[in-house]
């Protein structure tokens, strides 16, 4: 697919429209990029506020806050990283040309749907189907 240069200022994708035409497609890559962009800043920021150290404290109390801080902030980062990924595959199925597709049932998963959760593969049906075997396989376990 030929990348769309400019979209519309005022453009939102809309189920009136013809489903995943190029202007919507070129609509919800820019918005990937664009997400991918700001998580990959919040991680630059991260791994600056880690270079700072700031360990050395000699209050214990102090201390152990700020080592729980640094945890929190690094289990972020690494939910951002695996957000990255799904963020490049998405990428990748609009190139492909399967993108706001149910990868179970080949249906469209919607423009609401994916506007909410762009990296979204499986419909809301197929979700919850989805979510429902997950619940009986945890509570067989």
């Amino acid at each position: 697919m030929e990348p769309i240069s400019i979209l519309p200022p005022d453009y939102k994708p809309s189920a009136d429209e013809e489903y995943m035409n190029d202007v919507m497609l070129e609509y919800f890559r820019q918005k990937l990029l664009s997400w991918k962009k700001s998580l990959i800043n919040q991680s630059k920021d991260t791994l600056d506020d880690l270079k700072q150290g700031g360990l050395n404290q000699p209050d214990q109390i102090d201390r152990a806050s700020l080592e729980a801080d640094k945890a929190l902030e690094l289990r972020t980062r690494d939910r951002a990283r695996k957000l990255i990924s799904k963020i490049d595959d998405a990428l990748k199925r609009i190139e492909d040309g399967v993108y706001g597709y149910c990868e179970d049932t080949g249906e469209p998963i919607g423009v609401e749907r994916l506007e909410v959760r762009p990296v979204a593969t499986l419909s809301i049906e197929a979700q919850e189907r989805h979510e429902r075997m997950e619940k009986t396989y945890d509570d067989e376990a």
